[in-house]
């Protein structure tokens, strides 16, 4: 449930992000809230990915402020960004295909008693959360390189949420998966919008991000080119503000209703 009232829980403002002679990001603000799913969209080049490691702090910003929950905050390392309260899903997925589902959910994050891992509580700790997200596995001991491209992801986003994050940032989630992989993706991208979560979406599949989104954020050369709230939004508009065309079908035919109505 999206309150608007409040402050976001994450908030970009007028963020910069400059690569010697390159500038990847210019002035960009966006806003993220609790129980909301955003969608960052744009073309190959657009500063998306830049974008998300500012928020993870990969890339410290050099201009602008983050606020979290309306205070302005320093996130200059992605230790900074996960004690905030912000888990980042990358799509490499970075799990080790060795390990069993609970050694990747627990990876630098392992229980312990008396010095000893304590498998026990991991294992319930894993079959709790894969339940509570309603995440079908056949079994938390089997090895991750035994699963299927879906079940991957959704034990990669899994692990993201061992700590509790308030945030959590999905790069490409549904990248290379099939049809009922992706649906599977996508039903927990839901189930934690319904948990409480602020959810950053990164897709360039526009199928993905009107099922699943309440806002798209669209990024053009690094600047922001529109906020769009989905369920008022058509197809044609999100994607004349990523490729930046303004002769399209949606403003030729607004064209003529209002050329019309003139001549009423």
């Amino acid at each position: 449930m999206i309150h608007v009232s409040a402050p976001p829980v994450l908030a970009l403002r007028g963020i910069s992000k400059r690569f010697g002679a390159v500038q990847a990001l210019t002035d960009v603000d966006l806003e993220i809230r609790s129980g909301e799913v955003v969608a960052l969209v744009g073309d190959n080049g657009a500063g998306k990915s830049t974008l998300v490691k500012t928020v993870s702090g990969v890339h410290p910003i050099d201009e602008g402020v983050i606020e979290w929950e309306g205070a302005p905050v320093r996130v200059n390392r992605p230790n900074d960004a996960q004690a905030l309260g912000v888990a980042t899903v990358y799509q490499d997925l970075a799990l080790c295909d060795n390990l069993d589902v609970v050694a990747n959910l627990f990876l630098g994050s392992e229980l312990r008693k008396a010095s000893v891992l304590d498998e026990i509580a991991m294992e319930k700790r894993a079959r709790e959360l894969l339940d509570t997200l309603s995440i079908r596995i056949p079994s938390v001991r089997t090895p991750v390189a035994a699963l299927s491209g879906g079940q991957r992801q959704v034990v990669a986003i899994a692990r993201a949420l061992i700590g509790d994050p308030k945030i959590v940032t999905l790069d490409e989630p549904t990248a290379a998966l099939g049809v009922e992989q992706t649906a599977q993706v996508l039903d927990l991208v839901e189930r934690l919008r319904e948990r409480g979560h602020g959810v950053l979406l990164i897709s360039h599949n526009m199928a993905d991000v009107r099922a699943v989104a309440d806002r798209v954020a669209v990024l053009r050369l690094g600047r922001n080119n529109g906020f769009f709230d989905v369920a008022g939004t058509t197809h044609e508009e999100i994607i004349a503000a990523i490729t930046g065309a303004t002769d399209n079908a949606v403003t030729r035919r607004r064209a003529r209703r209002a050329t019309k109505e003139d001549v009423k």
